[in-house]
């Protein structure tokens, strides 16, 4: 485990922090935040957030959290996270150095736990959904986005496979495979309800080149989002 820590230091002293927070999947939380109920005045964790763009979107928002914990595994991205906070003139972040498969908080701690693009890239998938799932208090929400490869992407990394290439996102050291209907699977054996789906993204792969994304294929995504790649999960502890 000391190695993989070292292993993602190297990988986030890569780029640059996340400032806007624009990504797919930071989008899919902040829909969720918006379309149904915030998350002013409670205690909130972000697990696995790098080099913090998103924890410091959280607490500068205009009613923010009670409590914000940004954690990451990563003592580099969380070094990167505090200076980027302090940089922007960012109060309100608790920041930690966290492995999401070993939470060092109690349980019902959080009334939300958001966790964006960070269990495919731990050993045990399932224990870390575990984990969220005790952190939170009863009636707390999770909000769990994660690749979904079922579709095109996924086809892409059997051919990758096949071709005797090794898969990665962005060279990172662990790349499990994630696909929606399985993280369903490990959110309600960790005892939580799941309330909400979603997903974007739909892509083209072309060996040797950058995919092409299907923009229009997200207009649909009653239907589209079960192969969309990036897939979010909404989950509610009983």
């Amino acid at each position: 485990m000391n190695n993989w820590r070292d292993d993602y230091d190297a990988w986030h002293d890569q780029f640059p922090v996340d400032a806007g927070a624009d990504t797919p999947w930071h989008d899919l939380v902040r829909e969720r935040l918006v379309l149904e109920r915030d998350i002013a005045g409670k205690r909130v964790l972000e697990i696995g957030c790098g080099r913090g763009g998103f924890a410091c979107w959280l607490a500068g928002l205009p009613r923010p959290p009670l409590r914000l914990a940004g954690a990451d595994f990563s003592p580099a991205a969380v070094q990167r996270a505090r200076a980027f906070a302090r940089e922007r003139g960012v109060r309100g972040v608790q920041w930690e150095v966290e492995d999401i498969q070993r939470i060092g908080h109690p349980d019902g701690t959080f009334d939300t736990v958001i966790s964006c693009e960070t269990i495919e890239h731990v050993p045990d998938p399932p224990r870390a959904v575990r984990e969220m799932a005790r952190v939170l208090k009863s009636g707390g929400r999770l909000l769990l986005t994660t690749p979904n490869y079922l579709g095109s992407m996924g086809l892409y990394r059997i051919y990758a496979r096949l071709r005797g290439r090794r898969y990665t996102e962005e060279g990172q050291p662990i790349n499990q495979v994630t696909m929606l209907p399985r993280t369903i699977a490990w959110v309600k054996r960790a005892g939580l309800e799941v309330s909400a789906i979603d997903g974007v993204g739909h892509y083209l792969p072309i060996p040797g080149r950058a995919p092409i994304r299907l923009r229009s294929w997200d207009g649909a995504r009653s239907f589209t989002r079960w192969l969309a790649l990036h897939s979010l999960v909404e989950a509610t502890k009983l």
